[in-house]
């Protein structure tokens, strides 16, 4: 028994030792022009007309506007027509648009399959062509 208890106290003295022992951390969010070492403020410098064109002389959006139909001659133009509101106004949409869209038809499939499942695994009844496991 004495030997129990000298072993269940060096135990809690080296657990006391070490819980004095800890660092304290910080931990907050980085953005992603911090880790890339660019600052934000970068992408604002420029006016609203050279972003759009900058995003205009970019490969996969000329191809998509030729695919609705637009040359690419014709959308800088355009560009070029605006005033700085609209093309601020533009610019801000276009940063703020999701990167991946909308994808209505992806949650759709999705609920349907988790209705199609919990209605073969018995908790549901809502399709009748499905047959209950239980």
């Amino acid at each position: 028994m004495k030997r129990l208890q000298r072993l269940l106290s060096m135990l809690l003295v080296i657990c006391f030792t070490n819980a004095t022992m800890f660092q304290v951390a910080q931990a907050a969010l980085v953005t992603t022009e911090q880790v890339a070492g660019i600052s934000s403020a970068s992408g604002n410098d420029a006016s609203p007309h050279e972003r759009l064109s900058a995003l205009m002389a970019r490969s996969d959006v000329q191809s998509e506007l030729e695919r609705l139909g637009l040359t690419p001659d014709l959308a800088k133009a355009r560009i070029a027509a605006l005033t700085d509101e609209e093309a601020t106004m533009l610019a801000q949409q276009i940063e703020n648009a999701p990167a991946g869209g909308n994808d209505v038809l992806g949650v759709v499939v999705f609920v349907f399959l988790v209705l199609l499942i919990t209605d073969i695994l018995g908790f549901t009844k809502i399709f009748p062509f499905t047959r209950s496991v239980r």
